[in-house]
């Protein structure tokens, strides 16, 4: 083996690689859903419910929905217990 071949398989490469796979599992756990909005369109003015722009010709036309499907998000009203 040359030292280029020895090169890729020490201990600094390992400690990368580790380092790399926690950093992508993080990224991954943090991510959150992209948001839905409606769009209209600019030829004919239909509504579509889309997290990404459907295209040319669209215009985003709502505040952004935290709910599947251009649904609000659902509240959950907790009742304390006596």
């Amino acid at each position: 083996m040359d030292g280029n071949a020895r090169a890729l398989h020490g201990p600094a490469v390992l400690a990368a690689r580790v380092a790399l796979g926690w950093m992508l599992a993080l990224g991954a756990a943090l991510a959150a859903p992209a948001p839905w909005y409606y769009w209209r369109s600019q030829v004919d003015g239909r509504r579509v419910c889309a997290q990404a722009s459907p295209g040319a010709g669209w215009m985003r036309d709502s505040p952004a929905f935290e709910g599947p499907g251009c649904q609000p998000r659902r509240r959950v009203i907790v009742v304390p217990m006596r």
